[in-house]
């Protein structure tokens, strides 16, 4: 049986579909969706989730200060590649796109990882390699995959996607994205400049926070957030943050998806994290041990984005959403 064959027979009863899937290679992990896109009766593409997962490889570790990938997380990136792979060639995936943000725009030896990328995913389909793309790109498949779920009338819609290397701001309604910028900021960006005490001091909480207000004032420039009436965050800070203000006793992606904070909550959360200690923060249920380090600096994005919305929007509550970049880079091969 060919893959298509196996694709198309995968569920029985269904329409016939094609099984692909998407991998977004961040500065703190690496995700992938093995997605069966169906078509609605406009002709839309749907995705039904097959397969989700995450690893924290952290391949941005030091890009921010010395320019280059270190080799070490160029390996811990490849051998959780070449597990996604295994996993695509067991379902029949017939196409495959790999995105690759932050970390590696940055990186003087980035044609190393690239490489290697191409062994891999060679391995599904000939030729396929990771792609770098633009902050705006980046922005405008978070904005795709988040908004999927929700009602146009909460529109226009702020999605923030805050990642380790990088924070996308993207306004847009039913009709798409309107303005994004893509901020040189991130959680792993943030820690390894300005948190570096276990837990951090004030001195250094108040410099994470001038840190994060000037590079987002930047998209604040840019993006006209007073537009907005519904903020979405994605992305694992917001997700972590949900599931620790839900607390739950271990991570629950089902029960995280489509969380409302009240911005009260958030801060309230966001405040607790950053004055916490690494073992505190790691002994809480719903807590990755990959973010263990950086959900502070996390944190402290995150308020300042709060602050910022509520004083030039009215925003008085944030929506985390599942749903992001990984979802609108399977639909972009849709």
């Amino acid at each position: 049986m060919s893959k298509a064959e196996f694709a198309r027979s995968a569920a029985p009863g269904a329409e016939a579909h094609e099984r692909i899937a998407g991998i977004d290679c961040g500065t703190n992990s690496i995700r992938l969706l093995i997605a069966d896109v169906t078509r609605d009766d406009a002709g839309a593409p749907r995705l039904t989730d097959v397969h989700r997962e995450m690893r924290i490889v952290r391949l941005g570790q030091g890009v921010d200060a010395t320019g280059a990938l270190n080799p070490e997380a160029i390996e811990r990136t490849r051998v959780a590649l070449h597990d996604y792979v295994d996993l695509m060639l067991k379902h029949g995936v017939t196409r495959v796109r790999m995105v690759a943000t932050s970390a590696t725009r940055d990186a003087s030896n980035r044609e190393d990882f690239f490489s290697m990328t191409g062994v891999e995913l060679g391995r599904v389909v000939a030729g396929a390699q990771a792609e770098v793309i633009t902050g705006d790109e980046e922005a405008r498949l978070s904005f795709a995959g988040a908004v999927g779920e929700l009602s146009s009338a909460a529109g226009p819609f702020v999605v923030v996607d805050l990642g380790g290397g990088s924070t996308e701001v993207v306004l847009g309604d039913a009709a798409g994205v309107a303005s994004a910028y893509s901020a040189d900021i991130g959680c792993v960006r943030i820690t390894e400049r300005c948190l570096h005490g276990n837990p951090p001091t004030r001195e250094e909480v108040a410099s994470a926070r001038f840190f994060a207000s000037e590079r987002l004032a930047q998209a604040f420039g840019v993006v006209p957030v007073e537009r907005a009436h519904t903020w979405v965050g994605v992305a694992g800070t917001m997700t972590t943050l949900a599931a620790v203000s839900l607390d739950l006793p271990e991570y629950d992606s089902e029960k995280v998806h489509l969380t409302r904070l009240p911005l009260s909550e958030l801060r309230k959360v966001c405040d607790r994290l950053i004055a916490m200690n690494h073992d505190e923060r790691a002994a809480l249920g719903p807590m990755h041990p990959g973010r263990v380090d950086v959900i502070g600096g996390g944190a402290v994005i995150a308020e300042v984005l709060a602050d910022e919305l509520a004083r030039r929007a009215g925003i008085t509550e944030l929506i985390v959403s599942e749903h992001d970049i990984l979802d609108g880079i399977a639909l972009s091969i849709a």
